[in-house]
């Protein structure tokens, strides 16, 4: 899963320290019943769906989510997420949405990615995997971070539990030397300001990577969106807001989770 390196926009100090009446970063045994680290997990396939309903991390086929991202030497790129009517099957059985997330600097693809996602009964989202690809110069230059749960020791995580409370920690990817991503739930009822609008309660979260110990992000999600702002802390970057949402036609859901990386798909 592609980690967006981003600096604040407009929060507290509360917010950015995780502090506040609705935060407690330290993970307890009544809040962490979610995997980490190299932890293995025995997934029934039959309870998953490729869908997701959650409030703060919905995937519906059609969906579409256009970010505004400014990286720290100025450079500013466009990030587009979309959910394909499409699914996969992953290497662990269980069947997933593919979501689509491109990356464009004055309109060149720089990078592409097939993620998927898959919702439990429970209601946790997790994610199982991702097909990834850089380009510099309009050639393909990398597939660094691609994984898929069940293949070589792969492991699938959770991006975003079924009733996020502040200490929840998870991993959300573990691939030994390739992808080791963690998550934790700082706070709860925030809000935040971009160019799509103003949100409220949102779920505030920490990123950070195992394999760049200097590397944390925090994320704000908001009910019935998602992914609304993205800050980089520490380990450089720029800043990701959210500029827009809207619902795209049924050719170009399918195109999302069938293009070749790295070409137009509308």
């Amino acid at each position: 899963m592609r980690t967006r390196r981003v600096v604040p926009l407009a929060l507290s100090a509360a917010l950015l320290a995780g502090c506040g009446e609705d935060s407690d970063p330290e993970p307890d045994a009544a809040t962490n019943a979610l995997p980490t680290g190299a932890e293995q997990v025995d997934l029934d396939q039959a309870d998953f769906r490729p869908t997701s309903d959650h409030p703060y991390f919905p995937l519906q086929a059609g969906q579409r989510w256009t970010y505004r991202e400014v990286e720290k030497d100025g450079t500013t790129v466009r990030v587009v997420v979309t959910v394909s009517s499409e699914t996969k099957r992953v290497a662990n059985g269980v069947e997933a949405a593919i979501v689509r997330d491109t990356v464009t600097e004055d309109g060149v693809v720089v990078e592409d990615t097939l993620d998927w996602f898959a919702q439990d009964g429970d209601g946790n989202v997790w994610y199982l995997g991702e097909d990834t690809a850089e380009f510099e110069d309009g050639e393909l230059s990398s597939h660094e971070g691609s994984f898929e749960a069940g293949v070589d020791g792969a492991l699938p995580g959770v991006v975003m539990p079924a009733d996020p409370e502040p200490g929840m920690a998870y991993r959300q990817e573990y691939y030994e030397g390739e992808a080791e991503d963690n998550g934790a739930v700082l706070a709860v009822g925030q809000q935040a300001e971009v160019p799509a609008g103003h949100f409220g309660d949102a779920v505030l979260t920490a990123d950070t990577v195992g394999l760049k110990p200097d590397v944390l992000e925090y994320k704000l999600y908001a009910p019935d969106v998602g992914l609304v702002l993205a800050l980089g802390i520490s380990g450089g970057g720029g800043r990701e807001e959210l500029v827009g949402m809207e619902s795209v036609d049924a050719a170009t859901a399918r195109a999302a989770g069938t293009a070749p990386l790295g070409t137009p798909y509308g």
